[in-house]
């Protein structure tokens, strides 16, 4: 929420080529506890001056000579510094009412002024222009958020990457679809074919010499997104030698918690007592 402080020491501007309206606003202003107030009667100078302070509130009459209020808010827009136009006109003209707030003004007030209405209006939008202010800064800080634990989360996958190529015989992720992205390490010289034909449906002839119900149990898991840790699983060489491996695998989820992937690491243990009733 927006504290009446907080709306008390809002930057406004007051933009008027009359004297009399100045100092009335002004006056107005000052009394009702306003402790940021400047003003201009040169409409010329508004968007530099908007470009340098960054007023919450410009308050802006529409019939000046030299440059009207409608050239100043175009020029406000052509500028670009602000997404949200914080402008309230001054008129006298009915008709320009509904000019000024397709022109981008947020509200208006009618001259001559009625005191009470020209408080409630520069309280409630000023209330208004800082809750989207609020928002604006949120979202950034949010975005930054994000973007940072991005980059941490990219460093913490290389740093894994790089620590499970040196800790194992072969590295592999697949995509949320199931297709392989990447394989490193000398798998196909391992296993004799690659990960992708030992986990899919199939499996082909290439898989032909592998424990089928292994294998199934392997799909399994990575079909139900569950981590695995030293899966072992056995083939038959082609000179009828068992060979025993070990796969580890972790499901992959995004920063929005959606799923990605799987990635994994494999080894060739050795063959013995232990390796055969693991295999078994």
């Amino acid at each position: 929420m927006i504290t009446a402080a907080e709306i008390l020491a809002a930057s406004i501007l007051i933009v008027d080529d009359q004297d009399s309206n100045v100092k009335l606003l002004e006056r107005l202003l000052h009394d009702a506890g306003y402790t940021n107030v400047a003003s201009t009667m040169k409409p010329e100078d508004v968007s530099s001056l908007h470009r340098d302070n960054h007023h919450d509130l410009i308050l802006l009459d529409l019939q000046m000579p030299g440059m009207d209020g409608f050239e100043v808010m175009e020029a406000l827009n052509a500028g670009g510094q602000d997404s949200y136009l914080p402008v309230i006109v001054l008129t006298a003209q009915p008709g320009h009412k509904l000019r000024a707030l397709q022109a981008g003004a947020k509200d208006f007030i009618s001259k001559p002024f009625d005191l009470l209405e020209v408080k409630t209006r520069i309280h409630n939008m000023l209330e208004v222009r800082l809750l989207y202010k609020k928002l604006a800064n949120y979202n950034e800080v949010l975005e930054q958020t994000v973007r940072e634990r991005t980059a941490e989360l990219r460093e913490s996958e290389e740093r894994f990457r790089r620590l499970t190529e040196l800790a194992s015989d072969w590295h592999w992720e697949q995509n949320a679809s199931g297709d392989f992205t990447n394989i490193s390490g000398p798998v196909f010289e391992t296993l004799g074919f690659g990960m992708e034909a030992f986990l899919s449906p199939a499996g082909g002839d290439e898989a032909a010499d592998w424990d089928d119900a292994q294998r199934e149990q392997l799909r399994a898991k990575i079909a139900a997104r569950q981590p695995f840790l030293d899966f072992p699983f056995t083939r038959t060489d082609a000179s009828g030698a068992r060979k025993h491996f070990r796969v580890s695998g972790e499901p992959m989820f995004n920063e929005s918690c959606r799923f990605t992937g799987y990635r994994g690491v494999g080894v060739e243990v050795n063959a013995g007592p232990a390796a055969q009733e693991a295999g078994s």
